[in-house]
């Protein structure tokens, strides 16, 4: 259970980076180069803002699927997570593909380590988790 925990840790401290940023560009950062393939660089436009925002609640929802299957949060969700974890771990495959053939150099350079991190600690969680015994 030890690596389990670990890993979702690793997950949530390293998606509550992304969350930041993706919630940076909402706000008007000029980070665009770094995102979207670098379609829009410096601030984004307001339809792009919005997608951010729902980005980021996109990953707080990954975040709590991973935390919920390493036992560490919301029990309740737990059964769920069993299938729910593994939408996660494809997300995180497909971040890395996306972000390997990205246009941008930027958004290779800074965000292709990190969906590796992402995929890498999801999917140990996938893995990992054990079911609970019944008390």
């Amino acid at each position: 259970m030890r690596v389990t925990r670990t890993a979702a840790i690793v997950f949530t401290i390293v998606t509550s980076g992304v969350i930041l940023f993706q919630l940076a560009l909402a706000l008007g950062a000029p980070w665009g180069s770094c995102a979207m393939g670098g379609a829009f660089p410096g601030v984004f436009p307001p339809f792009m803002r919005f997608a951010a925002v729902l980005q980021a609640v996109c990953l707080v929802v990954t975040a709590l699927v991973v935390l919920s299957r390493s036992g560490l949060l919301l029990g309740g969700w737990f059964r769920a997570s069993k299938w729910a974890v593994w939408f996660v771990v494809v997300f995180g495959a497909l971040a890395v593909v996306l972000n390997s053939i990205t246009p941008s150099a930027d958004e290779r350079a800074i965000w292709l380590p990190v969906a590796v991190v992402l995929f890498a600690s999801s999917l140990t969680v996938a893995i990992t988790a054990r079911e609970r015994r019944a008390q």
